[in-house]
């Protein structure tokens, strides 16, 4: 069974992934199936968690970037590798190249999570930085293997690349053969296309549901016109699927095989990251986390038992800082307001007084007194604090006013 996009383009069968399956035997763990209590009771099905943010390198890039390379022929390896990528594909090519003795360079964007560059080249990557988005990085990349001929190693449009990612689909299947609906997210979508191919080739009744980042979304465009469409400016916090053109190999397996591409929103991701992390005790990245979110925001719509595929755990810890405090946030866990009010001694002590008597935790308490909009007599105060839910935030809201505060924002 076997699927292109078009004539010109070459084929990716379940014979490929099963091959790659073999090749990857000893360098790619089979990560661990985690069932998910709070989201089995959410779905009104068993939900488990895939966790290739446990696999080596801390994502499943590692597969296809192996079985690419392994495949190059004596005369390209000695001329050496290129790959660009915003890092878990970055982390993947210098490792596979590491372990298969080949001089790797990797171009990364600009901004890319420090841990990312650092892990990249502790594998033995030489790293470049170059554009904002994904999409500038490639172009750079194809260029400087035109120049040196070094083998460009594409982080989603390659048949090897496909059908290595696809060896996560077989596993699926064999952790849990009852699964329904396997839910993973998409960038330029290899990891989708490769276990598309797998899983309904040998199940063809398992649903597959693609998750993109509704500021990032290619796909349902380019879907709907039949082509892989560009997108201008992809803005998410999940660097690992902002990309802005779906990849032309498995732009035409996805059309034909995944059942459905949904969107999520920053407020989605954000707290999907959060529930991996205090109800599963894992750590996700964004873009590992927006099968998550899919199912947070409309849980009716899959059919279980359902498998999540968390596709990576690489997220630098200062952006995760700022995503709990969004996700907290989001989950009215965390509010921010600023007062405006008359800047006399005891003021702030009376302002706390309130806070205290609805049980709200004062994290940070700011002042301005140096703004034209000010009064002479007027503080403005912006106070970051610790909620127990919605329902609490409206309380909070409802003390400061009937205190007589004026809430700016």
């Amino acid at each position: 069974m076997s699927y292109r996009t078009a004539d010109s383009l070459p084929l990716v069968t379940l014979d490929d992934v099963r091959g790659a399956q073999k090749m990857l035997a000893g360098v790619a763990r089979m990560t661990a199936m985690e069932g998910s209590r709070y989201l089995s009771r959410l779905v009104g099905a068993p939900v488990h968690f895939k966790c290739e943010n446990l696999q080596r390198t801390g994502s499943f890039k590692l597969r296809g970037a192996y079985v690419r390379i392994a495949g190059l022929s004596p005369e390209e390896r000695a001329a050496g590798v290129v790959a660009a990528s915003a890092g878990n594909h970055a982390q993947g090519v210098a490792l596979a190249s590491s372990l298969l003795g080949v001089r790797s360079t990797v171009f990364m964007p600009k901004g890319a999570p420090l841990p990312k560059v650092a892990a990249t080249r502790h594998y033995g990557a030489e790293v470049r930085a170059h554009g904002t988005v994904v999409d500038e990085t490639l172009a750079a990349a194809q260029e400087y293997a035109a120049e040196t001929g070094a083998v460009f190693i594409h982080p989603f449009d390659h048949p090897d690349i496909i059908a290595g990612q696809g060896t996560v689909g077989l596993e699926i299947l064999e952790q849990c053969p009852e699964v329904r609906t396997i839910v993973v997210g998409i960038g330029g979508g290899g990891l989708a296309a490769g276990i598309a191919v797998a899983v309904k080739a040998l199940r063809p009744d398992v649903r597959i549901v693609g998750v993109q980042a509704a500021g990032a979304a290619a796909y349902p465009p380019s879907l709907a016109a039949g082509r892989p469409l560009s997108i201008e400016n992809p803005a998410t916090m999940a660097d690992g699927i902002k990309v802005g053109r779906p990849g032309d190999v498995p732009f035409g397996i996805i059309g034909d095989l995944v059942d459905e591409v949904r969107t999520v929103s920053e407020n989605d991701l954000s707290s999907a990251l959060l529930l991996c992390l205090e109800r599963a005790k894992l750590v996700v990245e964004p873009a590992g986390a927006s099968p998550v979110a899919a199912l947070l925001s409309e849980p009716e719509a899959f059919e279980g038992p359902v498998v999540a595929l968390l596709s990576g755990g690489n997220v630098d810890p200062l952006l995760m800082q700022r995503i709990l405090r969004h996700g907290m946030a989001a989950g009215g866990r965390y509010l921010a307001v600023t007062l405006r009010l008359t800047d006399r001694p005891g003021a702030l002590a009376t302002l706390l007084g309130v806070l205290s008597v609805v049980d709200a935790n004062v994290l940070d308490v700011s002042h301005v007194r140096t703004d034209p909009r000010l009064g002479l007599t007027e503080v403005e105060v912006e106070l970051h604090l610790e909620t127990k839910g919605p329902e609490h935030c409206a309380e909070v809201n409802s003390a400061l006013r009937k205190a007589g505060y004026t809430i700016i924002d």
